[in-house]
């Protein structure tokens, strides 16, 4: 048995800066501040986002916690209208759909999510690429911690409910394209694969040690075969 999680952006898809604008306009919004121009989203939870950049912006965690939620409630808004614009559709990365098709029909496979995405905006993002929501059954999201690390074990008791076994963490695989989501398992013993279809390369994600990095997704039997080792 495998549980496979994939991250989202910049591993299944990408969406052009709609999340970041998106969350810049619900963080104005809420607290009349951007946060850091130069702050790095990739390989963060939203719930981290917001609480890192308001600090910058001088916001106290207090004040931070009271409005998470209209911060997401804005966010998920203005997401839906970036994605609905025309210009700024999100695309599935090379490779996608018949990798998720093969693991799919794979009787020992069980999909799932794992990001830094609040559910929500997990959701509509997925929808925009017209990937069925239904496929992935075991998912963890920004929504359910702060601290991406966290996310696996999230994933764990969910797998775990679902299928009516203990699914030790050697049976979970993550798939992303950060050195967040290579590491964010490694308590657990999460085999973890990188991507190089987001920021960082090839040799930048292999000076993590994960099991395996692949430039892109495409090569649908060797990504399997070293899903399922």
């Amino acid at each position: 048995m495998k549980v496979v999680l994939f991250d989202i952006d910049g591993t299944l898809l990408r969406t052009d800066g709609a999340g970041r604008r998106s969350m810049e306009h619900a963080l104005f919004t809420v607290f009349g501040a951007h946060g850091d121009p130069a702050y790095r989203y990739d390989g963060k939870t939203d719930r981290q986002i917001t609480r890192e950049q308001m600090r910058w912006a001088g916001v106290s965690d207090d004040v931070i916690d009271a409005r998470m939620h209209d911060v997401f409630s804005l966010y998920a808004e203005r997401l839906a209208q970036e994605l609905a614009s025309g210009t700024e559709q999100a695309v599935l990365m090379e490779g996608i759909p018949p990798l998720l098709e093969r693991l799919g029909a794979h009787e020992h496979v069980t999909l799932g999510l794992l990001t830094g995405n609040i559910e929500q905006g997990a959701k509509q993002k997925i929808h925009a690429v017209k990937l069925a929501w239904e496929q992935f059954l075991v998912n963890a999201f920004g929504s359910d911690h702060e601290h991406r690390p966290m996310l696996p074990a999230v994933a764990q008791q969910r797998a775990q409910a679902l299928l009516g076994r203990e699914i030790p963490g050697e049976q979970m695989v993550i798939i992303g394209d950060t050195p967040a989501d290579i590491h964010c398992g490694r308590s657990l013993n999460v085999r973890a694969i990188g991507v190089a279809t987001g920021r960082y390369s090839v040799s930048e994600l292999l000076a993590h040690d994960p099991a395996a990095v692949f430039a892109t997704l495409a090569n649908t039997d060797a990504v399997v075969e070293s899903i399922l080792a």
